[in-house]
């Protein structure tokens, strides 16, 4: 049985021959999709390890860790040029025996510094005053290897500097290994900010990758493993009428679709091959992968390569039930049982659970709210496959009840009488209009209510340079006598001003009414020149306001301090406010001159970028989104496109028998349309519907929000992608027409 299986799959003519380059096509793209996703989550892992040297210092050695002889003074700290993030960190050696970061082998000396290659480019084509100036101007001694940088388009410095330097330095401390403990995997304030992806990011990548894009590719796979099933009942029904056994039909059955299924399988690697170049220089995560990290692991290899084939032989015998059960009832084509009310029970349970976390409240624990959600949405995007044969069913009375047309009621009965295969064409397409819509209106509603609003331009070029006022107050930062002159000389900046720490109450107390910030001290000339901070009385000197660099507080009067005004260089600084028309030149040269006047303070940093930075989280979701979207409409077309051919080849017997009674092929192809049409518009409405419900159940229940209408670019993309779906079904017609030809009709 096993020869005569295999020989059956190659050798059983033109027709088994197309059916198994069709189907080992259809599967090497839902495996090679597969494989891809599998291959970007361990790009994900290996990306996010290469940050964990950065977080030297804010995390415990690991058990077992080396530990150096010699202690290496160390400080992380964050800088930008140009709206990109550059890691920085300053070491001293006190000795030859320190340890070392991946990638780097020797730490630069005072005056010295090792770059990653990206940054080594950067600082090559950027003026010294706007960049390496804040450096110190130092000697290039090397660059960082890719062992210790996260992206190829990583910008990380390692500067030299001296030990007493760093000793004086708050920030600074002496460390005697390596950190080996990626951003996900550190908890809470031990995680440096800013690096990586922790540990809720990564669950929820991997949570919504399972449910949005497997579920969909697995749709795909079955669809493929399913192709021409109806001609198969037939064959095998055929040889169970000359006298076959149930055994040996289940045995043929399972040979033929595992050997089809694992050529496909097969080229799925090849299609991984395509992909892997490609997915490398997608920034999902913000950054772009290295193409040697989309990899799989041997697991990866092993399951794939095994559970297709496996899973493709056990649908096929399951598949061929009614052939091995009733083989003159398949012969004769019997009506299947049409699917019962039971089947919406599913889709009503999801809505359900996601209803019941909006009124009960969601479950403790990050883990136990993503498996709560995650899990919830699962049950949904089950129920709309389950719910499909029956609402497709039900489409179908509509239009036989709305229409007289020939081609609409031929095609109503043919979806009547077996709506499973009249959804199995369109449920990856459903599927992705369900995860499109729930992953747009939950990121939509995130940026509506939590995104940046619209920034005056009188505080969205202004550089902020914070002090730490919570240092003890001889070790309080000094800043140099004629730093705001060295600014103001900048080409492109407007003003500069250094603010003074307020007295320390509440800003009610102090006559600020309900402004919300700071307390601080200000030169009166010096608010002359940044009016979006706000302004003096007449005739006063010396302002009292609340500082909020995101607040434009133009045509607010600030009250009088009581303070003279040759006390205020007596006050520790808050802040230095610098205000730029916006260059890349004024600000980064800005930037640097700050840099290096307080070198052991933070990175000084515009409005703009700070919006940037606290929506970081909004991006990512945003980015997965629409990955996720692209991804799913993409196999949802495959799936269209699969089930579409496989419906034409199956209905070939029918077609051509209608053709040569005189039906026009015009009315054939209007039929093969309302075959597809009504199952795929029934499903797109039940899923933007389902989607759209999920994401207010969510929102409602996580934040306490109301889902925000999509902008015209959803609409856009669901009419584009119904547009193609029809055009997928035009697609068929030359396949429509080649297969009812009389003249190549034989009678079967």
């Amino acid at each position: 049985m096993i020869r005569l299986g295999a020989r059956l799959t190659v050798t059983g003519g033109r027709e088994a021959l197309v059916r198994f380059v069709m189907t080992a096509a259809a599967v090497a793209l839902g495996t090679g999709l597969l494989l891809t996703v599998l291959a970007s989550l361990h790009a994900m892992t290996a990306q996010n390890q290469r940050y964990a040297w950065l977080e030297t210092g804010f995390v415990p050695p690991e058990p077992g860790a080396a530990v150096a002889a010699d202690p290496v003074w160390w400080q992380l700290r964050g800088d930008t040029f140009d709206n990109r993030t550059i890691g920085r960190v300053d070491v001293a050696t006190t000795g030859p025996d320190g340890p070392l970061p991946p990638g780097i082998e020797a730490l630069p000396g005072p005056g010295e510094y090792v770059a990653s290659p990206a940054m080594v480019e950067l600082l090559a084509s950027t003026p010294d005053e706007q960049l390496a100036a804040r450096y110190g101007s130092p000697t290039l001694v090397g660059t960082i290897g890719e062992a210790g940088l996260p992206s190829p388009d990583s910008l990380l410095v390692v500067v030299g500097r001296t030990p007493a330097e760093l000793a004086a330095s708050p920030h600074a401390q002496q460390v005697t290994s390596i950190a080996t403990t990626a951003p996900d995997r550190c908890e809470g304030e031990t995680c440096a900010v800013g690096l990586g992806l922790n540990a809720d990011a990564v669950a929820l990548v991997v949570g919504v990758v399972a449910v949005g894009l497997v579920l969909p590719i697995a749709v795909l796979l079955g669809s493929a493993t399913r192709l021409s099933s109806a001609r198969r009942e037939q064959r095998f029904a055929a040889m169970r009428l000359v006298g076959a056994t149930p055994r040996q039909i289940r045995t043929i059955a399972a040979i033929e679709a595992a050997i089809t299924a694992a050529t496909g399988t097969v080229l799925g690697f090849a299609v991984l091959a395509v992909l892997r170049p490609v997915v490398a220089q997608v920034p999902f995560t913000g950054s772009r992968f290295f193409p040697d990290d989309v990899t799989l692991t041997v697991q990866d290899v092993v399951l794939v390569v095994v559970g297709i084939p496996l899973l493709a032989a056990v649908a096929a015998r399951v598949a061929l039930r009614r052939a091995v059960v009733s083989p003159l009832g398949v012969a004769r084509r019997t009506t299947p049982p049409a699917p019962g009310a039971w089947r919406v029970a599913p889709l009503v349970t999801g809505i359900a659970w996601l209803g019941a976390l909006a009124v009960v409240g969601p479950p403790e624990g990050t883990d136990a709210q993503l498996a709560a959600y995650l899990g919830g949405v699962a049950v949904v995007v089950a129920g709309l496959v389950v719910a499909g044969p029956w609402l497709t069913r039900a489409g179908s009375r509509v239009l036989v009840a709305r229409t007289r047309r020939p081609a609409a009621l031929l095609a109503a009965r043919r979806v009547g009488d077996d709506p499973r295969a009249a959804f199995r064409a369109v449920s990856g397409l459903t599927l992705a209009l369900f995860i499109g819509t729930a992953a747009t209106a939950t990121v939509t509603t995130f940026v509506a209510e939590r995104g940046p609003t619209s920034t005056p331009t009188s505080t969205g070029d202004l550089i902020v340079q914070h002090l730490d006022v919570r240092r003890p107050v001889d070790a309080a930062y000094r800043v140099p006598e004629g730093l705001t002159d060295d600014l103001r000389d900048i080409a492109g900046v407007g003003a500069a001003a250094v603010l003074r720490v307020g007295p320390d109450a509440p800003p009610e107390e102090l006559g600020l009414g309900d402004h919300w910030g700071m307390p601080a001290y200000a030169r009166c000339d010096d608010l002359a020149d940044l009016p979006s901070l706000g302004a003096c009385a007449p005739g006063a000197e010396v302002a009292l306001l609340a500082f909020d660099a995101f607040t434009d507080d133009e045509g607010v009067t600030w009250p009088t301090a009581a303070l003279d005004p040759g006390a205020l260089a007596e006050r520790d600084p808050l802040s230095v406010v610098v205000r730029t028309d916006g260059s890349t030149s004024a600000v980064e040269t800005a930037r640097t001159v700050l840099s290096a006047a307080l070198p052991d303070a933070q990175t000084p940093w515009t409005v703009h970028e700070a919006q940037a930075s606290s929506t970081s989280s909004l991006a990512l979701y945003g980015r997965l989104a629409d990955v996720v979207v692209a991804v799913s409409l993409v196999v949802g077309g495959c799936s269209l496109a699969v089930g579409a051919a496989a419906g034409v080849s199956e209905r070939k017997r029918p077609f051509a028998l209608l053709r040569l009674t005189g039906a026009p092929l015009a009315l054939l192809r209007r039929v093969v349309t309302y075959e597809t049409a009504v199952p795929l518009l029934v499903g797109a409405l039940v899923a933007v519907s389902a989607g759209f419900g999920a994401a207010q159940l969510f929102l409602r229940a996580q934040l306490g929000y109301d889902v925000h209408a999509p902008g015209t670019g959803y609409w856009i993309a669901v009419g584009i992608g119904l547009a193609v779906a029809l055009g997928v079904i035009a697609s068929t017609f030359d396949l429509l027409r080649r297969t009812t030809d009389p003249a190549t009709t034989r009678t079967e």
